[in-house]
């Protein structure tokens, strides 16, 4: 048995009957419900019962992590749309015309992080432009933060019959 057997059979490309691949997506769609726009969601709640320096600290750090996506995307939005956009249709090419299951799984969670950061940059283009602060900032981020949980519930929905729909195929055909 040489090496590179030997690491694939640790790493398994079959992504979908991977309990490791499951885990990550999991993990995945939990860090992004949490970290809206880059704040910690218990940030914002604390800030919108207690106020004070809580809602200070909170506005702060909101206006920190808006300004340097903002910054990020008006410096190179352009280049990270096009290396994106390549990656995309890379995996898709690889994924669902020539059936290479890592290549669909991969695809599966990048696509929709492509709509949640592109949303998280909508947000903050809006929370900057109307220098929202407390209860509207509130708002905002709430609005935000279920729109990604909406994302990732269909995103997790589509990736799972998708899976299921290839270990059924990979067993029947296997």
């Amino acid at each position: 048995m040489d090496l590179s057997q030997t690491i694939f059979e640790l790493i398994d490309m079959r992504s979908f009957s991977n309990l490791w691949y499951w885990i990550g997506l999991a993990v995945m769609w939990s860090t992004a419900s949490h970290w809206v726009l880059g704040v910690p969601w218990d940030m914002v709640l604390r800030a919108r019962r207690k106020g004070g320096q809580q809602e200070d600290d909170f506005e702060a750090l909101t206006r920190i992590y808006t300004a340097r996506m903002v910054y990020i995307a008006d410096v190179s939005g352009l280049a990270l749309t096009s290396i994106s956009a390549f990656v995309l249709t890379t995996l898709a090419v690889l994924g669902f015309w020539y059936e290479m299951e890592f290549a669909q799984a991969v695809f599966l969670m990048a696509f929709p992080m492509t709509l949640v950061w592109s949303l998280s940059l909508r947000t903050a283009r809006r929370i900057r432009a109307a220098d929202e602060t407390g209860p509207d900032l509130h708002r905002r981020m709430t609005r935000h933060r279920v729109t990604v949980q909406v994302i990732g519930t269909v995103s997790i929905f589509v990736t799972a019959m998708w899976g299921m729909a290839q270990n059924l195929s990979i067993g029947v055909l296997g």
